[in-house]
């Protein structure tokens, strides 16, 4: 198992580029692995993926398959504070699970569109979009999934009462996320949605500053892995949920 030097966790909740992001540090080969290592429905499935059965097991398959040659650790987690509660129970000292950590916090400045992007992926069963041929994080053992093809009627799949139950629910987790931090004591770098697009490699590069990668200076940034899902259905949904939500 490759000792731990350093770590870092990305916080983050839904529709906010994560993946876009995790996959560009897992690809650079020198910042660690930072999937998903703690998504479970419980903290008894958790152990179940893991194959282990107490924390100090979970705290080594994360250290070894989140790991990478350098002594780098990665995490990308989405935090829901019930299941958080139990997860640190279990690990108990989070410090001494994730040595000499950094935390990263992502979000977006519209949270309209999240909660749009969020309820077309629901409907549409296309939660990201792949832009190139090589595997990426989300490929299955046996590799890429068909690309789901939307429903014939998905702009009639328009619910209002569903869009506002997911800003509540973005804000809710966003919420969730900064009390941890603010426990842990610890000041995140925080990568907005609309600039890591606007301005993907800069954005990357101030990333990996912060994060004091070894090896970071003179790393190509590869092309992103994924391409923008968001299309008409997307903004005439916008347009309607603004308009209805402006009438008296």
């Amino acid at each position: 198992m490759t000792a731990v030097a350093q770590s870092y966790v990305i916080w983050f909740s839904q529709r906010v580029g994560s993946t876009l992001l995790t996959q560009t540090l897992e690809d650079l080969g020198i910042a660690g692995r930072p999937r998903e290592w703690f998504e479970a429905d419980s903290v008894a499935s958790l152990l179940a993926k893991h194959d282990v059965t107490d924390g100090r097991g979970l705290r080594d398959s994360l250290w070894r398959e989140a790991t990478t040659s350098n002594g780098v650790l990665g995490l990308k987690y989405g935090m829901r504070a019930a299941f958080h509660a139990e997860l640190v129970a279990l690990l108990g000292n989070w410090n001494a699970v994730f040595p000499s950590c950094r935390h990263v916090f992502m979000t977006r400045r519209d949270k309209l569109r999240l909660a749009v992007s969020w309820w077309r992926a629901i409907q549409s069963g296309e939660w990201h979009r792949p832009a190139r041929t090589a595997a990426t994080v989300i490929d299955g053992p046996e590799g890429r999934a068909p690309r789901p093809t939307p429903p014939a009627d998905l702009l009639d799949r328009y619910d209002r009462s569903a869009i506002r139950h997911l800003l509540a629910e973005a804000e809710v987790r966003e919420a969730d996320i900064h009390a941890e931090l603010a426990r842990l004591g610890a000041v995140p770098f925080t990568i907005v949605y609309e600039d890591l697009i606007a301005g993907y490699e800069p954005t990357m590069r101030a990333l990996l500053d912060f994060l004091d990668i070894p090896g970071r200076k003179g790393v190509a940034i590869p092309p992103p892995a994924f391409a923008p899902i968001a299309d008409d259905v997307s903004d005439a949904w916008c347009r309607r949920y603004r308009k209805e939500s402006a009438a008296p």
